[in-house]
């Protein structure tokens, strides 16, 4: 299984918003900016779902 399923999987979030995640990190952007100024980008997440799926 790969890590973005297993992130789905275990964190009950869609893989298109495991992946949004992912590549908002990639890009270098910290978790207070995605929390603040990326909403869009970050497929709807709460930020709460979203610390947890980075945090993972």
């Amino acid at each position: 299984m790969d890590i973005i399923a297993k992130l789905s999987e275990e964190l009950s979030i869609k893989q298109t918003q495991i992946q949004a995640a992912v590549g908002l990190l990639d890009e270098g952007n910290t978790i207070p900016f995605i929390a603040r100024y990326r909403r869009k980008l970050r497929a709807h997440l709460m930020t709460s779902s979203f610390a947890r799926s980075a945090n993972a």
